[in-house]
C-alpha cells in the first residue's frame, strides 16, 4: 500500500502508536484522581515551550517537554497549597502558558506561525525524524512509569490517605504522575496536537469504564482503543485529506459512545443475576433454618 511506503507516512504512524499507547496509560490515573483536565491545562502550558523552540531555532519537542514539566510540577504545588484560591492560580498559569506561546511565536523568524497550528491539532507531514527519536524515548518513559509503578500509582490515585499510612511516598508519586502527564502531553502534540491531547488521554479511559470494572481490564482495554483510534484516524487523515487531530478525538468518541451503548444491557444482566443470586441465597438460608411452631 502507498501509505506505508511514503517516509512522512510511516514516521506518522510509528508516533501514532506510541501515542495510543502513553495516553490513556497515563490517563487512567488522571480519571481515576478525578483530574481528567490537567492534560488540557498542560497542553496550554507545553505551547510556551513550543514558542520558545521556535525563537531559539531549538526542537520544541525537547522545549515543550521542559516547560510542560516545570507547568505540571507548579500544578501539582498549587495543589498541595493553593486551597480556596488554587482555581484562580491555576487558571493563569493555563492562559498564560497560552498568552507566553503565542507572544514567542510572534518574536520568533517568520514561518513560524503557519507551523504553530501543527502543534495545536496535529499534522502528517511535519513528523520528522528528529520529532519521532524525542517520541520514542518519552513513550518509553511514560510506559516505564505507568507499568512498572502501576501497583503504587494506582493505590495513590484510589486513596491517598490510605497509601500514606501503608508507607507510599504520596507526594513523590503524585509528582511523578504530573510530571508524567506533561512528557504525555509532548508526546502527542504533533499527532493530536496541544488542545486535543487531553481528549486522547480520557475518552479511550472512559470508554473502557463501561465494560470493564477492573483496572487491569481497563487499563488494556483503553490502550488498544487508544491505538485503534489513533491508527485509522492518521490514516483516514491521510485518505481524506482532514486534520489528523480532530479525527482520532472523534473516532475516541465514537468508541465511548458503542461502549456505552453495548454496556447498558450488560449492566442488566449483570443486575438480574445479582438479584437471582440474592433470592437463591434467601432460599437456601430460610430452608436451613428449623420451624418454629
Amino acid at each position: 500500500m502507498d501509505i506505508f511506503s511514503t517516509p512522512f507516512m510511516q514516521r506518522a504512524l510509528i508516533a501514532a502508536v506510541l501515542v495510543g499507547i502513553t495516553a490513556p496509560a497515563i490517563g487512567i490515573y488522571l480519571v481515576q484522581r478525578r483530574q481528567s483536565l490537567m492534560g488540557d491545562g498542560i497542553g496550554h502550558v507545553a505551547m510556551t515551550g513550543v514558542g520558545l523552540g521556535f525563537l531559539l531555532s531549538a526542537s520544541p519537542v525537547w522545549t515543550a517537554t521542559a516547560v510542560a514539566i516545570a507547568g505540571a510540577v507548579v500544578m501539582e504545588l498549587i495543589r498541595w497549597y493553593g486551597k480556596t484560591r488554587g482555581d484562580i492560580a491555576l487558571a493563569m498559569l493555563f492562559y498564560g502558558g497560552m498568552a507566553g506561546g503565542v507572544l514567542l511565536i510572534n518574536l520568533a523568524p517568520s514561518g513560524s506561525n503557519a507551523n504553530l497550528s501543527s502543534y495545536l491539532f496535529g499534522s502528517l507531514s511535519t513528523v520528522s525524524q528528529q520529532d519521532v527519536t524525542a517520541i520514542v524515548i518519552l513513550a518509553a518513559l511514560v510506559v516505564l512509569v505507568t507499568v512498572g509503578l502501576r501497583r503504587q500509582l494506582f493505590a495513590v490515585s484510589q486513596d491517598e490517605e490510605f497509601a500514606r499510612v501503608t508507607g507510599l511516598p504520596v507526594r513523590a508519586l503524585n509528582l511523578l504522575v504530573a510530571v508524567t502527564a506533561a512528557v504525555t502531553v509532548t508526546v502527542a502534540m504533533r499527532v493530536v496536537g496541544l488542545l486535543l491531547v487531553s481528549a486522547l488521554m480520557v475518552v479511550p479511559v472512559a470508554a473502557a469504564q463501561q465494560v470493564s470494572r477492573s483496572f487491569t481490564v481497563t487499563f488494556v482495554l483503553a490502550v488498544a482503543i487508544g491505538t485503534a483510534v489513533t491508527l485509522a484516524g492518521t490514516v483516514t487523515s491521510y485518505q481524506y485529506d482532514v486534520p489528523p487531530g480532530a479525527t482520532i478525538v472523534l473516532l475516541a468518541i465514537g468508541f465511548f459512545v458503542v461502549t456505552t451503548l453495548l454496556a447498558a444491557p450488560l449492566a442488566r444482566r449483570r443486575s438480574r443475576a445479582g438479584h437471582s443470586a440474592q433470592r437463591a441465597a434467601e432460599g437456601a438460608a430460610t430452608a436451613a433454618d428449623p420451624v418454629k411452631v
